[in-house]
């Protein structure tokens, strides 16, 4: 059920399972009293364990969420639509309605790990995404205004 008094944000990626899921959940733990976030993925898989062990270093659970499609969530009214990846901004659906489509491209941290040495490498490059995702988090509403 929506908020009415909540600026209700959909994230969006390839795969709704990791860059779109750390946006949702921390919107929703950090901000939640002033924000309602959903994400979704032109192409979902499953949530990416590298993702949950990272985010529950930061204090969020993101176990038990589930990687979601796009569809389901076309002709909802959203305050914003933010494509996290080139792929998703380049494949995104209409959303129809006043919200806004913003584009805030983070790296994809599956790709970063190609080659990585070892787990600890790996990691560093998830804990980075996942932190610049909670700095554009904490900065909402001003960092999706173009």
């Amino acid at each position: 059920m929506s908020d009415p008094h909540k600026k209700r944000v959909l994230f969006l990626c390839t795969g709704n399972s990791c860059r779109s899921q750390m946006a949702e959940s921390f919107t929703n733990a950090l901000r939640g009293d002033e924000y309602q976030a959903s994400s979704a993925g032109v192409a979902p898989g499953r949530v990416d364990p590298r993702a949950v062990a990272v985010m529950a270093e930061a204090g969020v659970d993101i176990a038990g969420q589930k990687s979601k499609a796009v569809d389901p969530f076309i002709g909802q009214d959203w305050d914003w639509v933010v494509t996290l990846c080139d792929n998703a901004n380049e494949s995104c659906p209409f959303f129809p309605g006043p919200g806004k489509r913003v584009h805030r491209g983070f790296d994809d941290p599956p790709l970063l790990v190609l080659g990585a040495a070892d787990e600890e490498e790996a990691l560093a490059s998830y804990r980075r995404v996942r932190d610049e995702i909670k700095a554009m988090v904490l900065g909402l509403p001003g960092n999706l205004q173009d």
